[in-house]
């Protein structure tokens, strides 16, 4: 291992992940997602934490897939593979800002869901758009 002390900079910061997963992941727009809202070929996943959905609420008829979880629910081989997340629907992914779900978006890629995209702006621009919000 590589000594690295407290409060020194990481050789790979997050931000630097996250510009790379951005580089590479679909990003969709609200507006656009909002008319995907009832398309049934595409499943709308909530990566943040369950207290978040709690506190804040949720896009209509999401699924929640928190993003510690949700690479192991997409794969079948998996032990804890569920099916409600491989179920013939493109994924679009969401959390707060835009950050999480881009980088399980990327992971999701890497792992071969090439149906992957995520929610630029996240649900803070959603809601700021005035799209429909659901418990909170």
């Amino acid at each position: 291992m590589t000594e690295r002390g407290p409060g020194e900079p990481l050789r790979r910061p997050s931000a630097q992940l996250v510009a790379e997963a951005e580089a590479r992941v679909r990003a969709i727009g609200v507006d656009e997602a909002a008319a995907l809202l009832e398309n049934p070929t595409v499943a709308f996943v909530d990566v943040r934490d369950p207290r978040e959905i709690a506190r804040e609420g949720m896009i209509p008829g999401a699924l929640k897939g928190p993003r510690g979880l949700l690479d192991f629910w997409v794969d079948p081989q998996s032990p804890y593979y569920n099916s409600r997340f491989d179920d013939g629907r493109a994924l679009l992914l969401y959390c707060s800002l835009g950050w999480r779900s881009v980088l399980t978006a990327q992971t999701l890629l890497d792992m071969g869901r090439d149906d992957v995209a995520h929610l630029a702006g996240g649900f803070t621009a959603w809601r700021a758009a005035g799209h429909p919000v659901e418990g909170g």
